[in-house]
């Protein structure tokens, strides 16, 4: 439980004392907007109906009934709310005392009780383009596994792979007419994407290119032959792409799972579902009639025999709560598949599959010209992406440091490069469509990583210039003489991490975590400009460095979360 947790339970016992019931919880408490003053408010609207009183009349009755605790210097009403002023020498001591014994630990809570968690994202498919679009449903999937991990879940990061659907067939089918004697170019994965694209624009509306594909399609599935040692060859080069962008951004699974793996047997799985009664043959297809719950028809088998998505997903979601015991599954999938997923999740209940599971829609990215297309090949690539944006990201490096070596340029345009990328995709709330920017990504101003980044960095040099923090014996600092505003308003600002972390985690939405990070920033960089730290007395540069330091710890766990890393020069 976090500190201010404990300060608004004990101020909701002690009103509720006052008002002579159970009226008031700690989720009634608000922090005041700018230029309010207080630390903590109350708004009075709803109790003053239960009280039968006007809410300014209440908020002046509570204010002068109310006995202040060991923590609150002052309360006063302001209008129809109650004011809470935190006596700033205790608040300063705790909030600090602790950062800096927890270090990287701190703002981890315990409200998940070490429930499994599996989260399933970044489901891309080979033989197709990997662009900027997918990147939101890999940065978000990521950033929400790590703070459910710091949430006190046991999260299970895993991805899962399309390699056998009719895209690759159609795929294969270009590239065996068109690209068969060509050389091959090193970046293979890009390459199959390229060929894709020309093959949904050459197969178009005619009939007897549909055939075709549909007829190398059965030669895949029927594992034999050259047309399935083609498939095999082709799915590495994708494989490949997706580990070698895995690692470049820093994102594990703990296990990628393939469709080719489990449509067998989802296949043989279909006749035992008919005998249970949860599917049915309706017009030569195999569907789930949903239709009583209000979710229409789930079709599994078509007519000619092919199979749909839910012949994989069923088998692979028994699988995964069968061997990993779940307690909930999360799927990280664009908000198109929103009825899917309900029409999945109501037949995974008839067979039995009470756990909770949740389906995490997420908005399309598109760019300023129009919406992206691996059809039309309208998108901004993964690779053409990276390229520009370390050309920038370097040569803003470069002019702020004449004097560093290419390797030091070279790591921290890749640190600034990896951090616009994902801060630009989890910084909007998942219901918000993305207009992709990469000049706006990669600014150093504003809501952007590279302003967070660079205030841990400037923190990082403030601090080796005081002496390396290491050497400071913060235990001995005396924390009364943090007495300026600017220097409450920052512990205030620290002591509110840990909550940011379980709103994030209760509502899936890391942009709560990113929105935190921004104003701690700018929290501290107007700390900076009103207070001297360097140039401050002995005794209170050091209450100062302590600060700087919990800022500097706060900044680089909540980066962490999101899967950016904290530099630290820059």
């Amino acid at each position: 439980m976090n500190f201010l947790e404990k300060i608004k339970i004990e101020l909701a016992k002690e009103i509720n004392k006052i008002l002579g019931g159970e009226n008031i919880a700690v989720s009634d408490f608000e922090y005041p907007p700018e230029g309010i003053g207080g630390d903590l408010s109350l708004p009075c609207f709803n109790l003053a109906k239960e009280n039968k009183k006007s809410p300014v009349e209440l908020a002046k009755e509570i204010s002068e009934k109310i006995k202040i605790g060991k923590n609150v210097a002052k309360v006063e009403p302001v209008g129809p709310y109650v004011n809470f002023f935190l006596d700033q020498t205790k608040i300063s001591k705790i909030v600090l005392e602790q950062i800096l014994k927890e270090k990287e630990k701190y703002g981890e809570g315990k409200i998940g009780k070490n429930q499994k968690v599996m989260i399933e994202f970044s489901n891309a498919n080979t033989h197709k383009e990997y662009h900027v679009g997918h990147l939101r449903n890999l940065c978000y999937g990521d950033a929400v596994n790590r703070i459910l991990s710091a949430s006190g879940y046991k999260s299970i990061p895993v991805s899962y792979i399309n390699d056998f659907g009719i895209h690759v067939a159609k795929t294969l089918w270009a590239y065996d007419k068109f690209y068969a004697k060509e050389k091959i170019p090193n970046n293979k994965g890009h390459f199959l994407g390229e060929i894709y694209a020309r093959a949904v624009k050459e197969i178009g509306d005619s009939e007897e290119s549909k055939k075709e594909v549909g007829g190398l399609m059965r030669k895949i599935e029927s594992r034999k032959g050259k047309e399935y040692k083609l498939w095999q060859k082709t799915r590495q080069w994708s494989i490949k792409q997706f580990s070698s962008i895995y690692k470049e951004l820093g994102v594990k699974f703990d296990q990628i799972f393939y469709e080719s793996e489990v449509i067998d047997e989802g296949r043989e799985m279909v006749d035992d579902l008919i005998k249970k009664n949860v599917l049915i043959k309706s017009q030569g297809a195999i569907i789930a009639d949903l239709e009583k719950y209000g979710l229409g028809v789930l079709m599994f088998l078509r007519s000619d025999g092919t199979a749909l998505y839910p012949v994989a997903d069923i088998p692979l979601a028994i699988k995964k709560f069968k061997k990993y015991k779940l307690d909930k599954s999360i799927y990280v999938v664009d908000v198109r598949q929103g009825l899917y997923f309900k029409q999945l999740f109501k037949v995974l209940n008839q067979l039995g599959f009470k756990q909770e599971m949740i389906h995490l829609g997420y908005e399309f990215v598109k760019l300023s010209s129009g919406m992206m297309s691996s059809r039309t090949g309208n998108v901004i690539t993964y690779e053409t992406l990276w390229e520009e944006a370390m050309e920038r990201a370097k040569s803003e490096t470069k002019i702020r440091h004449e004097n560093w070596s290419e390797k030091q340029i070279e790591a921290v345009a890749e640190k600034i490069v990896i951090g616009a990328i994902k801060f630009e995709m989890i910084k909007v709330g998942k219901e918000k469509i993305i207009t992709f920017d990469a000049n706006e990504a990669l600014r150093f101003e504003g809501f952007t990583a590279a302003y967070i980044q660079y205030t841990y960095a400037r923190i990082s040099s403030i601090i080796r210039k005081a002496g390396a923090a290491k050497k400071i014996q913060f235990s001995k600092i005396e924390f009364g003489n943090l007495k300026e505003i600017s220097e409450h308003k920052l512990s205030i600002a620290l002591a509110k991490f840990s909550e940011a972390i379980e709103k994030a985690s209760a509502s899936y939405n890391p942009a709560t975590l990113a929105e935190y990070l921004y104003s701690l920033a700018k929290c501290f960089n107007d700390f900076y400009r009103d207070v001297p730290v360097l140039k401050a007395d002995n005794e209170v540069r050091l209450a100062r460095v302590a600060l700087l330091e919990a800022t500097r710890i706060v900044l680089e766990n909540g980066l962490n979360l999101l899967g950016i890393e904290a530099p630290e020069r820059m």
